[in-house]
């Protein structure tokens, strides 16, 4: 997916959990430097949090309108899995 896009409004809030050294890691760090920056740019109101922390395993989460909260799990996949993955997630709305 293309993240050179804005978002559906129906998208509230979006975290990424990872481990800021573990191997499983890597690809989500690399999506988090890459698409990061563009994502922001489309979407300057959408909260977009990134948690990092020993031991995480990476996931990220997305909450819609009405509270509804779901997530993805990206541990030991590639930065273009993992925005794959995301856009599967967002595209839940």
């Amino acid at each position: 997916m293309s993240f050179a896009r804005a978002l559906s409004p129906a998208i509230r809030e979006i975290r990424i959990l990872c481990c800021q050294k573990g191997a499983a890691s890597e690809g989500t760090r690399q999506f988090i430097s890459s698409q990061y920056p563009v994502l922001k740019q489309h979407n300057p109101d959408l909260p977009i949090l990134i948690r990092e922390a020993q031991g995480t395993p990476a996931r990220v989460f997305a909450r819609f309108e009405r509270g509804v909260e779901k997530h993805v799990e990206v541990d030991n996949l590639s930065s273009s899995d993992v925005a794959s993955k995301i856009s599967q997630l967002l595209s839940l709305s």
